[in-house]
């Protein structure tokens, strides 16, 4: 076994690519030494700034030999048949094959030997390959050649075994020498192994190769400065992920911006921070609101410990935050109310018409709605009038995920009621399953008037998401509609028309918090359009499975629905009346008694929304269930008993039909 080290170097990696990067490349290059039959454990992959890296531990040095058999024409066959045979399995004479025989006779059957291939020949072939065939979003010429690649290449290293693998792609020859930081290590380094290679790279080469281990020294710089300034760090864990792949030497700084731009909204500096610097933002530790400060990710151990780095930065950052000044100042000018009718002329789209016409669907779904969640219709109204009136603001044009955001400041500076403002805020919620769900009522009406209208019209216009492909987000909006309304414990019927759709949602939801797909499918009937209802079923369901009368009563039913089923396959008729002049043992009319008063006892509780007792009045089942199987025989001999007694089994599932199709239910 050989150890494989291939490390691509170039220019900058856009950060957001690199992971897809390193996972395609581990990819393609395990399927290319598989398909060459190399068999290996495992591949590591490593991505940084500048370079993309895997290490294989145990590449075999050569691949199996391997013998294959390939079926030839019948014996006896024309010459010019057998001499084709023969050029296609590349052997000279049949003497090098051997005759076998089936039910159709006897035929010639060549074995075909292939000697394994040095993996340094297989690997100079599929490099250069996978290089040239790469799948980056985006991809750049250089120089004079045709070849593509994200950035510039500037060397490649690859080695098996301490020896270099040789290939050329683009001018540039296969190496064993690496380039560490481009000013603190530069190199170049001579790397026999990836112990050796990384070893250098992360010592004289100043580069962190892993990108959790730059996460984690920026996490502790954070912390570490944090604790010494009593700061707060407010938390991004996508700019985590970012810096970790714009530094190979992460540095944390503490830089300090000017205090008067602090009266702008605190979601204005950290976006303006975050998304155009790269900063994090950071809280005073006792009072929790923002602190003049930022903290910055530098790329090197600077000699004046990055006092100008900071200032430098600072002085940036004052140019973007004068930019969100003139924005906020501008913006607050002008009310939200005169800034509805410039809606007309932004697009929703070309068949649902403005945004100013989904608004005032919205204004009027949302009066609506509003007596269903305690809501004052005039303000739930109003919200929804103001709710999308920020996208002509300056504001949410520079940053769009503001949206709502800024509409709730200038709601609230233009006096309207704070439920309005809030609803306004509020009314994209929730965006993502961590996303927090609107409680407020007036905030709850609108959220679900702007979701529903958005998936009745996409609906009404036949634009349903199609396998993976949702380029208008109805998966998400119908997830916010039942988050919001299981959450508030709204009782909305979902209509006919979006029924199926919602069902699949819900059960998407309902997995992922842990319930299991056969009890969703058990309690949900294609008609049932109570969200709330279903539910509290399904986990009352989930609850009662869970205890030993559950399981126990489980496992009688579905012995009697599999001895049914058995009958109603050879064509019995087993419905009908139960004949209880029939019964010939006392475990029968146990049972036929145990059976009415479940029955009755279930249909009442689940009348009533009681989920709970609905369970509970299926318990006592489990008893008769159990000592009708250990003292009747349901082959009797008699047939009108036999059938008499199949009916009483049938009708365990009539009993706890009103609760849930127990045949659904995996035993």
């Amino acid at each position: 076994m050989a150890e494989l080290l291939l490390e691509i170097f170039s220019e900058e990696i856009p950060a957001r690519m690199q992971v897809k990067a390193v996972n395609d490349l581990q990819r393609l290059l395990s399927k290319a030494l598989t398909e060459a039959g190399f068999e290996f454990a495992d591949i590591q992959g490593f991505a940084g700034p500048r370079r993309l890296t895997c290490v294989i531990a145990d590449l075999p040095i050569k691949s199996p030999d391997v013998t294959e058999e390939r079926k030839g024409p019948r014996v006896g066959a024309p010459e010019q048949a057998l001499a084709g045979f023969l050029r296609g399995a590349g052997i000279a004479s049949l003497d090098d094959c051997e005759q076998r025989e089936d039910k159709k006779g006897k035929f010639w059957v060549a074995k075909l030997h292939k000697s394994g291939r040095a993996a340094t020949e297989v690997l100079t072939e599929i490099i250069p390959q996978i290089m040239a065939d790469f799948p980056w979003p985006k991809s750049m010429k250089w120089g004079f050649g045709n070849f593509r690649w994200v950035r510039p290449i500037h060397g490649i290293v690859c080695i098996l075994d301490g020896r270099i693998v040789p290939f050329e792609i683009a001018g540039i020859e296969s190496g064993n020498q690496i380039f560490g930081h481009r000013i603190m290590g530069p190199g170049p380094f001579t790397v026999s192994s990836f112990a050796n290679y990384r070893q250098q790279l992360e010592g004289v080469g100043r580069v962190l190769l892993d990108a959790d281990d730059r996460k984690a020294k920026i996490s502790q710089q954070i912390s570490e400065i944090c604790n010494q300034n009593n700061l707060a760090l407010v938390q991004d864990n996508a700019l985590l992920d970012e810096v970790s792949g714009l530094a190979e030497w992460p540095v944390t700084l503490l830089g300090q911006m000017d205090e008067g731009f602090l009266d702008l909204p605190a979601e204005v500096i950290t976006l303006s921070m975050a998304k155009h610097q790269k900063y994090f933002s950071v809280k005073d530790a006792k009072s929790g609101k923002l602190a003049p400060n930022f903290l910055v990710v530098a790329n090197l151990d600077a000699p004046d410990g990055g006092r100008a780095i900071a200032k430098g930065n600072a002085r940036v950052l004052s140019a973007r935050l004068a930019d969100a000044r003139h924005f906020w100042d501008t913006d607050r000018g002008q009310t939200l109310e005169s800034r509805i009718d410039a809606l007309k002329d932004v697009v929703f789209h070309q068949k649902l018409g403005s945004v100013y016409d989904k608004v005032m669907r919205v204004a009027e779904l949302a009066k609506q709605l509003a007596p269903l969640v305690s809501a004052d219709p005039k303000l739930a109204e109003r919200a929804a009038r103001l709710a999308k009136a920020d996208l002509t603001t300056q504001m949410v044009v520079e940053f769009t995920s503001l949206q709502g955001v800024m509409g709730r400041y200038y709601a609230l500076a233009d006096g309207e009621e704070k439920a309005v403002a809030n609803a306004i805020c509020d009314h994209y919620k929730p965006q993502g399953p961590t996303d927090e769900i609107p409680t407020d009522p007036v905030s709850i009406a609108v959220a679900l008037a702007d979701k529903l209208d958005t998936l009745t019209g996409f609906w009404a216009i036949d634009e349903k998401p199609t396998g993976s492909k949702d380029p208008y987000a109805l998966r998400r909006a119908a997830l916010g509609v039942i988050r919001i309304v299981l959450a508030n414990k709204v009782r909305l019927k979902v209509s006919e028309q979006l029924l199926s759709f919602f069902h699949d949602r819900l059960k998407v939801h309902l997995r992922d918090s842990g319930i299991r797909h056969d009890v969703i499918d058990a309690v949900l009937s294609p008609d049932a359009d109570d969200l709330v209802a279903i539910v509290d079923r399904v986990q009352a369901l989930s609850r009662f499975l869970e205890t030993p009368e559950g399981e126990q009563l489980l496992a009688g039913t579905k012995r009697a629905a599999n001895i049914v089923k058995a009958e109603e396959k050879k064509g019995t008729e087993v419905s009908g009346n139960i004949k209880i002049a029939l019964f010939t043992e006392p475990q029968e009319k146990a049972l036929y008694e145990a059976l009415q008063t479940a029955r009755d006892k279930a249909s009442k509780a689940i009348t009533g929304e009681d989920y709970t007792a609905a369970m509970a009045a299926l318990a006592p089942l489990q008893g008769p269930v159990d000592a009708f199987f250990d003292a009747v025989m349901v082959n009797d001999d008699d047939p009108a008993i036999r059938l008499n007694r199949l009916r009483l089994l049938s009708g365990i599932r009539e009993a706890l039909a009103p609760v849930a199709d127990f045949d659904k239910i995996a035993g």
